[in-house]
């Protein structure tokens, strides 16, 4: 059997279908009526779960580690875990708009890895001795997961700022603990509040309140966020441990290791901001808003530099 054409094979039926389910779910944000579409996107998503588990597992089992050795690899893993986060999500709150901003980033980055990155970097080669190590797979996993939850969180405020652009949000009371039990739609805008003087008023009464779009939003990001943000510290602290006993050094300010640390103060800075309520509406989603792009920076802009221990040396 060619292996790789049978990677390739689920490779671009994945690309395939990540193009079928952003259509399917665009749509459903415009015919929210059509219940058919909601099922053909979690349909799809799954598949396109399946496909890159399948990827990765035949990677692994062929070349006898686990495939995060290179960054075509992690790029696969990390729509993996974008996808399966969202499974997860949309599952637990029937809401589609996850779907609809998640799928343009998968897609990118399936593209990115197949039709982007040079041909000797999507196949697998023998692992350099620091990499021949089960912290490998503890902390690049980890790593990964926590960058796709993160990633997920930070569209969502993405999201609540650009409907709420030109309103001032004052969310009052605490949406921690609050689950709506509403889908989370579109639709959902047409959900009655209050504006005075230019400034929405969100108002939650008892958790058993229906919430509004934007609140919604507001709630389903922060708890997102505070999932990935544990995943994320654990994450550094295995990648401690592991450059220890690797070179000798828990930490030596790698580009990596300092952009990583700044990924998780702005994450912190945003989970305590939530936490004691000193700040509200806008202001908390432009710093997880800040943390989308800082997250790309620390995964994929320092690699590209050909400096420090965790290069790709692709662009210098």
């Amino acid at each position: 059997m060619d292996w790789n054409l049978f990677e390739n094979f689920f490779v671009n039926t994945s690309f395939g279908l990540l193009l079928i389910s952003l259509i399917v779910y665009w749509s459903n944000l415009t015919f929210p009526e059509i219940k058919k579409l909601g099922k053909i996107g979690i349909g799809c998503t799954i598949l396109i779960n399946t496909c890159l588990f399948i990827t990765l597992l035949s990677r692994w089992i062929l070349n006898g580690y686990f495939p995060l050795s290179n960054l075509y690899e992690s790029l696969l893993f990390l729509t993996w875990s974008l996808t399966f986060t969202h499974i997860i999500l949309e599952r637990k709150n029937n809401s589609k708009i996850i779907g609809a901003i998640n799928m343009p980033i998968c897609l990118f980055i399936i593209a990115f890895a197949s039709f982007s990155l040079p041909p000797e970097m999507q196949k697998a080669s023998p692992l350099v001795p620091a990499l021949r190590s089960n912290w490998l797979m503890m902390h690049v996993t980890i790593m990964m997961i926590s960058y796709a939850t993160l990633i997920i969180g930070s569209l969502l405020s993405i999201l609540f700022l650009i409907i709420a652009k030109n309103n001032e949000i004052e969310i009052q009371g605490s949406s921690i603990n609050q689950i709506s039990s509403k889908p989370l739609t579109i639709s959902s805008l047409n959900t009655p509040y209050k504006l005075n003087n230019n400034k929405i008023l969100i108002k939650s009464t008892n958790k058993h309140s229906k919430l509004t779009l934007l609140e919604s939003l507001d709630n389903l990001s922060y708890r997102i966020i505070g999932l990935g943000f544990p995943l994320l510290t654990i994450g550094i602290i295995a990648g401690a441990v592991w450059a220890n006993e690797a070179w000798g050094s828990y930490w030596s300010w790698d580009p990596k290791e300092t952009w990583a640390l700044i990924t998780w103060l702005i994450f912190a800075s945003y989970l305590h901001s939530r936490f004691t309520k000193s700040w509200k509406g806008k202001k908390p989603a432009i710093l997880a808003s800040i943390g989308f792009f800082v997250v790309w920076i620390c995964y994929l802009g320092v690699n590209f530099l050909g400096k420090g221990l965790h290069s790709y040396g692709w662009l210098l």
